[in-house]
């Protein structure tokens, strides 16, 4: 989807707890061995001791300030995560909403797993180009990856997962002054894959039933018994392919002068990103892989806010330049979004 022209996007905000739980620990502890800590590439995760929705009031909070507004400005509040939230049959959106004091919103919530934080963003661009009179949108994620119930070293293959938030405001760039531009988005699915998160395992009838723990090894082990790895990789690649093309072909890209400075991948693990991730964005000719998430973690689905809040924070994109972002997530729905610099 290429935007008539391009939307803001202002505050991008990461918002981490200070407490960290090292690599080092969790091979002490017996949770992880020293070959995957080191295919991982962490040195250690960041661990919340506050519930996710705490957390994204955190970050919306200080994407509001930062952009000089308050709550009763946002018009459609957008909240992604993948893991429970604190409470049952509940809506974590609303609690968001009401402690920003964003009366006039419409709170949502998002369930796409990891790629939530972009599909977030891909709705509420549409949304505003519907009703621009919504003026603006917030798009918060946030994910605590707790014990019991979630091991945040070993409950995943290529991946370690942690806490955190994000928080970014999408409106019209006459409105407010814009951190970064917004110029496309591209989405493509395979449900074909989804028994990748599901495996063998029955229905449950309540969370948790199947298994005392998110165990996604486990359902993994059985796709790939059943179906073998080169039909997900194939299906990986070529969606990956169809999103970067789809990005690369919006009309700014075409101006004077653009040049594509980086391509971002998923905070997954180093390994993970060299086999699934580097193969196909290195095939962009001129752009860096910037490598990130090394002491994040995986944050749900706050991956794509993060790497835009460090894109803006660290100033990373000159003038003229462009950054292309990758997300992914179960089912599986992968996501490209180009943004350049609003300077």
């Amino acid at each position: 989807m290429h935007f008539p022209r391009p939307f803001a996007i202002s505050g991008p905000t990461l918002w981490l707890p200070e407490r960290r739980e090292s690599a080092s620990q969790a091979v002490r502890q017996g949770r992880l061995d020293s070959e995957t800590a080191g295919e991982l590439g962490h040195d250690a995760l960041p661990v919340a001791d506050q519930a996710p929705p705490e957390l994204a009031v955190a970050a919306g909070r200080r994407a509001l300030e930062a952009a000089g507004l308050d709550g009763r400005s946002v018009g459609l509040l957008l909240h992604a995560w993948i893991h429970y939230q604190g409470h049952d049959l509940w809506s974590p959106a609303h609690y968001i909403a009401d402690r920003l004091e964003a009366d006039s919103a419409t709170p949502v919530g998002v369930q796409q797993v990891c790629n939530g934080g972009a599909a977030a963003v891909e709705l509420a661009a549409a949304r505003l180009l519907a009703e621009p009179e919504l003026g603006i949108a917030l798009v918060t994620t946030a994910d605590r990856f707790a014990d019991p119930g979630f091991d945040r070293w070993s409950g995943d293959y290529g991946i370690g997962y942690g806490d955190g938030a994000t928080a970014l405001l999408l409106h019209d760039t006459d409105r407010h002054p814009a951190g970064l531009l917004l110029h496309s988005i591209a989405t493509v699915a395979a449900p074909q894959l989804e028994r990748m998160h599901r495996g063998d395992d029955p229905f449950g009838p309540v969370p948790r039933s199947v298994s005392e723990r998110v165990d996604i090894r486990r359902t993994k082990k059985a796709y790939l018994r059943a179906e073998g790895m080169e039909r997900f990789g194939k299906a990986s690649a070529e969606a990956l392919r169809q999103v970067v093309t789809s990005c690369l072909s919006a009309p700014a890209l075409a101006g004077t002068g653009a040049r594509l400075r980086y391509v971002v991948p998923p905070r997954l693990g180093r390994k993970t990103v060299d086999m699934a991730y580097a193969p196909v964005l290195g095939e962009v000719d001129g752009a860096e892989l910037l490598r990130v998430g090394r002491d994040t973690g995986h944050l749900g689905a706050g991956d794509l806010a993060a790497s835009l809040a460090e894109l803006r924070s660290g100033r990373l994109l000159a003038p003229g330049e462009y950054a292309l972002l990758v997300s992914a997530g179960a089912g599986f729905t992968w996501s490209g979004v180009l943004v350049g610099s609003a300077d």
